[in-house]
Order: structure tokens, then C-alpha cells, then sequence
């Protein structure tokens, strides 16, 4: 038979855009932010990054070869997923829960669901969620490592800028966007993430509707229901402290857990802005951005039916 008669499966759209080169950009869009995690709380968290990302890649490379499923470890979705789940580790984590956590995210939420682009969730949240639940005291212990940086000016009281901002305590605003307070590896500084996220888009991999709408919700949710009127310290604290500059222009903009519809992606952000702010500001803990965004993602499919635009010729009234 002719080639000419064989048709490949949809979708059949070219582009020159390829996965691994989408994931290398973010890799490198996510280096600033690495690297002053790294620099702000010292060795131990290379370590937890090296041992996230080489987890993540093995358990996808076992995986595959057990199954006997074509290698995907070249398109370096695996090392994004780690990167990202070490982003959201404390900083003196033990490395076995970086283990665990990298097996959880690669072998349950990515590959067990079809691989690459069949996953319900983001992997490296739904990891860092399963990981708080399950070793809730050592997810929540932002002791700073001995000879970090952060080490020297370190707060009494241990909590993360959030928690303080919770607790009714003030905090310093250039210290929290700088990056030099508590927290997880890669959420500290707003600086290095904004400078990440100009890459991204720059590089066109992501564009500024799902990050905006979703920064912008909770910003009005923070100011209508935060208790602090029109305080525009408490607003900056909120919006720069805490995991809400990751989440929003890293993870919320995943391609294959966001709705692929314009209006999808703008409803997509308000929900995510509404549902932080109520983790947030009603819930029991300073944070919500990975809850949020991984419940989100379940409310995906629902969000596309509903903002699926209508087929010419479909939808009139019938005469």
C-alpha cells in the first residue's frame, strides 16, 4: 500500500516547538531561582535538588524499561518534575524523603496514568502534597541548615514569613523579596522567580493569562477578606511570601493539567485566586498554593466543557 494512504493519529498540526526544548527552557528559567536556593540555604539543599531530579529520572527510566515502553527520559519532562518538587522541600529535608517523594510523582501521578500528557495533576505538587500528609512534622520544619546564608538573619521565632504575617507579626518586605527569609527551597525569593518567569515569557512557553488572572484574584480575595483593609504591606507579604510566585508561574501554567480554551485559562486563574485565598486566609495554614492548584487541576475537564467554543453553524436556535 501507498504511503501516501496512511494518515498518523490527530493532532495533525506541525510546529517546531518540541517537548524537550520547552522543558529545557523552563530547566534554565528555573536556574536562578535554583541557584539562590542553593546559595540562601547552602549545600544541603544541592543535594536535595540532585537527589530529586536523579530519582525522577530513574523511576521513569525503570518504569518504562519494566513495561518495555519507548524511553522518555530525553525529553527531560523528568528533570523539570524533579527540579520543581525540590523547589517545594524544606531546606533541611532528609534526602529519602526527596526519594520517596521523586518515586511518588514519576511512577503514580506520571507514568501509571499513561505518561507525559495523560496526568491528572501535577506531578511534582501532588508528590509535595502527598509528602506534607504523610510526614507532616518534617514538611513543616523550616529549621535553616547550619551555614546557610538565610542562618544569619534568621528570625527568633522559626516561623516562615507567611506564618508571621498569619500570626499578626510584621516582616521585612525587601528581605522577602530579595529571598533572604524561611520557607522551601525555591519559593523564597520573588526576585529570581520574576526573573525566571521573564525567560518563559520571552521564550513565548507560557503567556501572561494564567499567571495574571490567578495573581490578581487572590490579590482582591486577600484585600476583601485578609482582615487588613487596603494594606498594601499585608497585600506584598502575601503575594511575595509563600509558594504564590512558583505556583503561578511555574505550575499553574503546566501545559497538560491548564484548560487548552482562552475563557478556560481565565476562569482556570480565578479559581485558583479564590481557592488560595481561602487555604490561605481561612484555613488552618499560612499556605494553599499546592492545594489549590492541585484541586484546580481536577476541575480541568469541567472547566474546557464549559468554555469549549461552539462550532460554526451550531448552538442558533432552530426556526
Amino acid at each position: 500500500m501507498s504511503d501516501f494512504l496512511h494518515v498518523s493519529s490527530s493532532p495533525h498540526v506541525r510546529s517546531k516547538v518540541s517537548t524537550d526544548g520547552i522543558m529545557k527552557t523552563v530547566l534554565l528559567a528555573l536556574l536562578p531561582t535554583t541557584l539562590f536556593g542553593i546559595y540562601n540555604f547552602g549545600l544541603h539543599a544541592l543535594l536535595l535538588i540532585l537527589v530529586c531530579m536523579a530519582t525522577c529520572v530513574a523511576t521513569e527510566a525503570v518504569y518504562e524499561k519494566i513495561v518495555n515502553k519507548k524511553s522518555t527520559i530525553k525529553d527531560c519532562s523528568a528533570l523539570v518534575t524533579g527540579l520543581l518538587l525540590a523547589l517545594n522541600l524544606p531546606p533541611k529535608a532528609p534526602w529519602w524523603i526527596a526519594v520517596v517523594g521523586g518515586i511518588f510523582a514519576i511512577l503514580i501521578v506520571k507514568q501509571l496514568f499513561g505518561g507525559l500528557g495523560q496526568n491528572f495533576m501535577n506531578p511534582a505538587l501532588a508528590a509535595r502534597c502527598f509528602l506534607l500528609i504523610s510526614f507532616t512534622g518534617r514538611m513543616t520544619d523550616f529549621t535553616v541548615p547550619d551555614g546557610a546564608f538565610g542562618k544569619v538573619v534568621d528570625t527568633v521565632s522559626g516561623a516562615t514569613p507567611l506564618a508571621a504575617v498569619k500570626a499578626g507579626e510584621s516582616v521585612n518586605l525587601m528581605s522577602l523579596f530579595i529571598g533572604n527569609t524561611k520557607g522551601t527551597i525555591g519559593e523564597t525569593s520573588a526576585l529570581a522567580i520574576l526573573i525566571g518567569a521573564a525567560i518563559l515569557l520571552a521564550t513565548k512557553v507560557i503567556d501572561l493569562r494564567v499567571p495574571l488572572t490567578y495573581i490578581g484574584t487572590f490579590a482582591v480575595f486577600a484585600l476583601l477578606f485578609g482582615g487588613h483593609g487596603f494594606s498594601i504591606s499585608y497585600l506584598a507579604a502575601e503575594l511575595f511570601g509563600g509558594g504564590l510566585m512558583l505556583g503561578a508561574w511555574f505550575m499553574a501554567t503546566d501545559y497538560v493539567t491548564t484548560p487548552i480554551t482562552k475563557n478556560g485559562q481565565l476562569v482556570y486563574g480565578v479559581c485558583l485566586g479564590i481557592f488560595t485565598g481561602i487555604f490561605r486566609i481561612f484555613g488552618g495554614s499560612a499556605e494553599g498554593v499546592s492545594y489549590a492548584i492541585i484541586f484546580c487541576n481536577l476541575l480541568v475537564p469541567l472547566i474546557e466543557r464549559v468554555t469549549m467554543p461552539v462550532a460554526f453553524g451550531k448552538g442558533g436556535k432552530k426556526s
